[in-house]
């Protein structure tokens, strides 16, 4: 017999497949509870509604996201390879965020635990800046956008060649995220 904790995890973990897949509404809460092996009822008296799950997914992986890549002023290029394993290493994240966006509701900031992710961000870039690390022209919100988006561009790229399990493409993809990072933060003199 699965305690209430068990029976929870396994319809978050289902329930997360299935919102990656189709988003809110395209899922559908009986593929839900067959995957978690769970009645509609149980589910229902777990969360509620779809909406209400669907959220709860939304910010356990939203947090588990940020909660993966930290931006450390000695190592900011660094951090664009860590957004770039993480896309790869775990795509429900970024299909869960693109869904939430799809779907209009509000994003936000994750509860990580500590402090909020992207003041946290700002203080390393602010920091990498007062160091001669990064480019001091550079305003550390949209440096941040602009990491992230090198980090997750092969993630977004519309071609058939995004998807392998080659590890030498997908270091070389890495490495060529990295260094585009490196060169966009340097610190011109």
């Amino acid at each position: 017999m699965r305690s209430t904790t068990e029976l929870r995890d396994e319809i978050l973990a289902a329930a997360r497949a299935e919102f990656a897949q189709y988003g809110l509404a395209g899922a559908r809460v009986d593929r839900i509870a067959r995957a978690a092996h769970a009645s509609k009822e149980r589910l229902y008296a777990h969360f509620g509604d779809k909406e209400t799950l669907f959220r709860e997914v939304f910010a356990a992986d939203a947090a588990e996201f940020f909660r993966s890549v930290t931006l450390r002023p000695d190592a900011v290029p660094e951090f664009v390879g860590e957004i770039y394993d993480l896309a790869c290493r775990r795509p429900e994240h970024l299909r869960m965020i693109t869904w939430a966006q799809l779907e209009g509701f509000s994003l936000d900031e994750p509860e990580t635990g500590g402090p909020p992710a992207h003041a946290q961000a700002v203080a390393a870039i602010e920091a990498a800046q007062a160091d001669g690390h990064i480019d001091p022209a550079w305003d550390p919100s949209d440096l941040i956008a602009m990491l992230f988006g090198i980090g997750l561009a092969w993630a977004h790229l519309p071609h058939p060649d995004v998807a392998t399990d080659d590890p030498a493409v997908l270091a070389a993809r890495r490495a060529a995220a990295v260094e585009a990072a490196a060169r966009i933060v340097a610190h011109q003199t």
